[in-house]
């Protein structure tokens, strides 16, 4: 069966203040989700479900709809505030959307195979979206082994300023075993590390492997983001900024043993545009990989 790729998008607009403003990484105009697109659909994903939100809908198909459409099979669903359970309104004051975990959730309808999970601007390499699609393609509705893809810490920090992370611990059997935010991640002196609190930083090694929020299900697990995210609202329906994040699911169906996740190893090299002056090297890091022919220098020409 072939997986399906759930693009996170909705906060595209919020960080971009425009769509059409999405930074260009490639030569012939390329943003990074071009390029994961690309790889998806080279690894053979079957289909792509775009996570976005209703406001952006219209500029976001005229951004990137009809070149994906043209090549694989696009949906789209709509994270908004009030994608509640029944009974259940959004505060008034809310802005702040429900988190990842959520955006997750809300594709639910849209989505009966296995599937893997991406933010919409991280960058994340050709051989990861390979060894998701080996993993997820053999898994059916009944299975509970899911799977993430971990990178080397090292390979995945901005120039430019400090990080946050998932901090991965991991057994024999490369098995998920826990998932913890660490923020403020930097070189410092020649090491690795995070601030511990205001005066305390304490070193990583550059081998520690992080999550960067690329993972992969069954589709059953689904089940699990209901429930976890039904307790969750109930508890936390007047709050105005808290939010349902993917590792609190995975956190708590591996802790209850609901589930396993398999820690699949990436040697790629993760970027992003955190900071304005990472894209100089996002373009550098593209026309690089143009030059090995790991891409063409027109995508979807």
């Amino acid at each position: 069966m072939k997986p399906t790729l759930l693009v996170l998008a909705a906060g595209m607009g919020s960080r971009y203040g425009s769509l059409k403003q999405v930074d260009s990484i490639g030569p012939s105009g390329e943003a990074i989700i071009d390029y994961s697109i690309y790889d998806a659909i080279k690894a053979g994903f079957g289909k792509v479900v775009f996570v976005i939100r209703k406001d952006i809908e219209d500029t976001f198909k005229e951004v990137f709809g009809n070149k994906f459409s043209a090549n694989i099979p696009v949906e789209y669903v709509f994270q908004e505030l009030d994608n509640l359970p029944a009974g259940i309104s959004a505060p008034p004051e809310r802005v702040k959307p429900w988190g990842t975990g959520h955006a997750v959730l809300v594709a639910a309808s849209a989505i009966r195979e296995p599937f893997a999970v991406i933010n919409a601007d991280d960058f994340y390499g050709s051989s990861s979206f390979q060894m998701l699609a080996d993993f997820l393609s053999p898994l059916t509705e009944h299975d509970t082994t899911h799977c993430m893809v971990g990178y080397q810490l090292a390979n995945t920090l901005s120039d430019f300023g400090y990080v946050s992370r998932g901090v991965c611990e991991i057994s024999d059997e490369r098995l998920l075993e826990g998932v913890t935010e660490r923020t403020h991640i930097q070189r410092k002196t020649g090491k690795i590390v995070y601030k511990e609190s205001e005066d305390v930083w304490t070193a990583l090694p550059a081998e520690t492997i992080v999550s960067m929020n690329m993972l992969g299900f069954a589709p059953g697990v689904f089940q699990l983001y209901q429930a976890y995210f039904e307790e969750f609202i109930h508890k936390n329906k007047g709050e105005l900024t808290a939010e349902f994040y993917i590792p609190t699911v995975v956190n708590r169906l591996v802790e209850e043993g609901k589930g396993s996740v398999e820690v699949l190893a990436s040697k790629e090299k993760w970027f992003g545009v955190t900071y304005k002056e990472d894209k100089e090297i996002a373009n550098t890091k593209v026309q690089q990989l143009i030059d090995k022919g790991v891409y063409p220098p027109n995508l979807w020409g």
